[in-house]
């Protein structure tokens, strides 16, 4: 579903990503894991074209996007759900989620992702900044399934959490999974991703240096602790 191929991005002159390759399947779950300053969350931020200097190969659905505007990347059926969450906190939880547009057939209503999130359903006329973390994070996570886009990119989204809410997150990943969600995760918590991941690609000063399936990660655990310290 989704390619990335030699992808190299650039912060002005400071060169961020370094021939980033990897692929995400229909239906997958995958991670994207490495320490902090890596290059995740810029290819994230590479592939939805938030990130302007950039040369490579990103193909979704068999569709060339470098180059293409943000918005019509998001016209192609990709969300970003970014690590600052990027709520509106002056408005409330109900006018948050009534701003995104249905971009594609099976966007999800209000009612709908009030309840799929029934936190959010009981303080609907919260404003943004009154919520927890975790609530807003469920407020970003729902403002993108408004969209209908099928593939998402969720970055960072357990991160400052408490542990009760990042098990609510994982649920929440695993039943948009089991609805045919394509998700792909960057997430400095390893324990959590290996609860809703396929595969995890490990990164490591802007490039990938392995990808090892869920199911052999005990077997690999000597890597892992060398990629990540953990």
């Amino acid at each position: 579903m989704l390619e990335v191929n030699d992808l190299c991005a650039w912060y002005d002159e400071s060169q961020a990503l370094h021939g980033m390759e990897f692929n995400v399947g229909e239906g997958e779950v995958v991670s994207l894991l490495g320490r902090n300053g890596a290059g995740k969350s810029t290819t994230m931020k590479s592939i939805m074209g938030l990130v302007k200097k950039k040369t490579g190969r990103i193909r979704f659905c068999g569709k060339e996007l470098l180059g293409l505007r943000s918005d019509l990347i998001a016209k192609s059926g990709l969300a970003l759900c970014p690590e600052e969450r990027a709520i509106f906190s002056t408005l409330t939880v109900s006018e948050n989620l009534h701003l995104p547009p249905k971009l594609f057939a099976g966007g999800l209503s209000v009612d709908e992702v009030e309840d799929m999130f029934p936190n959010l359903k009981s303080r609907s006329q919260a404003g943004g900044g009154r919520l927890s973390g975790g609530e807003q994070q469920m407020l970003a996570i729902g403002r993108i399934l408004r969209t209908g886009a099928r593939f998402l990119m969720l970055d960072e989204p357990t991160e400052g959490l408490a542990p009760v809410i990042v098990q609510q997150i994982g649920e929440i990943i695993r039943t948009l999974r089991t609805k045919g969600y394509t998700i792909l995760l960057v997430e400095q918590n390893f324990r959590f991703a290996t609860t809703v991941c396929d595969r995890h690609y490990f990164v490591e000063h802007g490039k990938i240096i392995d990808m090892i399936s869920n199911a052999a990660l005990q077997a690999n655990a000597q890597k892992v602790h060398r990629y990540l310290g953990v």
